[in-house]
């Protein structure tokens, strides 16, 4: 690796599963004067039909060992081609990177350890075989993130806040970083912090509630609400959204995280139930999931944050920062707080987290932990990955 600065790629499919980002990072020094600096960033969507065995397999539908072995090398091969398609765009040749990131594509994520087989058990899976993405590039790929953590009696989750402390720590400013991907999460980096001081959980859902039921609705046609369209059309369902907010996941005190798991199929099943009950259209029930992801945001920082914490700014990264009800909703609710979106602070919000595991990776290679054991429950701090060489 080049002496000075390294040129990494980091790669990131969240739980929506509806594109591979790709941010392309030129970093160099350590902690704390690591410098990082975000060249260029893509998006490239997954093949329909393997979006959609992910997102059925993360659903926790059966699926045999044998096509889960297929998919994690099939997806592998997917990320691959996504690698080589951004270096064609970024106009650099793999051979000038020195390393990519891969964060893999989560299909089963328990954070909390649960019984099993006699004994309490947290685990953790993303899949997109790296030793074939190392293979087909010909750049030393490191994923596998989470386990690390989990293995220190964390919660493998949120992974991300490392990333947002150099990014976004300040002196006098109070900050939380909001990511509205399919999970909404929050880092809370107060003023002038340490590392150590750092809050970060997930709230609870963002985008996926909202994307399941447009899918549901215009059966597989559209795949988001773009703009907010739909959800701008809806009426307001007052008792639906209190009984959403008695979910208790919300009142679950940090370190927690959540996914597919909790706020996938079966909860799209109970709120297509409640509608059914007050007899909601579709575009009430958009509207509804859409303000719920606002709310359950709101009430975990009124919650677990604000009572302690001054916070200036909201920064606000993840798809979820392109829909302007979202948003709308989050500047109301949070009237003594700018909210600004991570473009204006120099990371454009569908990139963050891709550069957040390309940061990952170089700190993994450099042998230097970057979970972050105030955010997860970690016993200590972990280098975080596993090492595929080219």
């Amino acid at each position: 690796m080049p002496p000075k600065s390294s040129l990494v790629l980091g790669l990131m499919s969240g739980t929506s599963a509806d594109a591979i980002e790709v941010a392309f990072a030129q970093i160099s020094g350590a902690p704390p004067n690591l410098n990082a600096k975000l060249l260029n960033h893509t998006s490239i969507s997954f093949p329909p039909k393997l979006r959609k065995e992910i997102l059925r397999v993360a659903e926790q539908q059966s699926i045999s060992a044998g096509d889960l072995s297929q998919l994690n090398f099939r997806l592998g091969e997917t990320f691959a081609e996504a690698t080589l398609t951004a270096c064609r765009r970024f106009r650099v040749t793999p051979k000038k990177i020195a390393l990519i990131g891969s964060h893999g594509q989560t299909i089963f994520h328990q954070g909390q350890p649960m019984p099993y087989f006699g004994h309490k058990t947290a685990s953790t899976l993303q899949i997109g075989e790296p030793a074939i993405i190392a293979a087909r590039t010909g750049i030393t790929t490191i994923a596998d993130f989470r386990p690390a953590d989990i293995a220190q009696g964390g919660q493998g989750a949120p992974l991300v806040p490392y990333a947002d402390y150099l990014l976004y720590r300040h002196a006098k400013l109070g900050r939380i970083s909001l990511n509205l991907g399919g999970i909404a999460n929050v880092t809370v980096i107060p003023a002038n912090s340490k590392l150590s001081q750092i809050l970060a959980f997930d709230t609870g859902p963002a985008n996926m509630l909202i994307d399941a039921l447009v899918m549901h609705f215009t059966r597989g046609r559209q795949r988001y609400d773009k703009d907010a369209r739909l959800a701008q059309q809806g009426r307001a369902l007052p008792a639906l959204l209190d009984e959403l907010m008695r979910d208790h996941y919300l009142k679950l005190a940090p370190p927690k995280s959540t996914g597919r798991e909790y706020y996938g199929r079966t909860y799209l099943e109970k709120i297509l139930a409640l509608g059914l009950r007050q007899r909601a259209k579709s575009n009430d029930l958009i509207r509804a999931a859409t303000i719920f992801s606002a709310l359950s945001i709101v009430d975990a920082l009124n919650r677990f944050v604000l009572p302690k914490t001054k916070i200036d700014q909201l920064i606000i990264s993840g798809g979820g920062s392109h829909n302007p009800l979202l948003i709308a909703q989050l500047a109301a609710a949070l009237p003594r707080i700018e909210v600004l979106r991570s473009t204006e602070l120099g990371v454009p919000e569908d990139a963050k987290e891709a550069f957040a595991f390309a940061l990952m990776a170089y700190e993994t290679f450099h042998q230097r932990p970057s979970n972050v054991p105030s955010a997860t429950g970690a016993r200590r701090p972990a280098i975080l990955g596993k090492i595929s060489y080219a």
